[in-house]
């Protein structure tokens, strides 16, 4: 018998960016509120076509609307700077943003969130991603939220 876990039972998987997108012009991603999430996870992938120096900031705000933001404290981050190459993950330092090394790679990045650790009154998440001016670089996110209550339908993390 195999261990009762079942990825869609245990978190709520909510769509950052609209399916691959450009990073030429930079990239804000949809906000997710965490008021019921235990912890959450930036999932992000690269396609660097042409090499860029790309900083990757996460944020936290008020509201879903994001116009309250702030900086996060710093998170732990892990990296796979190669995909092509090797399907192992990387621990980074814990710092508040991330630059991807200027090459021309597929990459793999996580950020790891506690929302106890965020400022009060801010309980929401979104990130940016620096215009590479690049069109042929692409970004694909995903947030991975560790719900309080695992539930057959959770409660909406793309509205306050």
């Amino acid at each position: 018998m195999g261990i009762p876990f079942s990825l869609p039972q245990m978190f709520k998987i909510v769509d950052a960016t609209a399916g691959p997108v450009t990073t030429n012009g930079g990239v804000t991603s949809d906000t997710v509120s965490l008021k019921n999430a235990h912890k959450a996870w930036i999932v992000l992938q690269f396609t660097q076509a042409v090499g860029h120096a790309t900083v990757i900031t996460p944020r936290q705000a008020t509201d879903v609307a994001s116009a309250t933001n702030a900086v996060i404290p710093a998170v732990p981050i892990w990296q796979n700077a190669d995909t092509a190459a090797s399907d192992t993950l990387v621990a980074a330092t814990a710092a508040a943003n991330l630059t991807l090394t200027n090459d021309v790679k597929k990459k793999q990045v996580i950020f790891e969130f506690d929302p106890a650790l965020f400022t009060a009154g801010y309980d929401c998440l979104y990130f940016t991603v620096s215009d590479s001016s690049q069109a042929a670089n692409f970004v694909s996110g995903q947030f991975f939220l560790l719900e309080r209550y695992q539930q057959a339908t959770p409660p909406a993390a793309i509205s306050d």
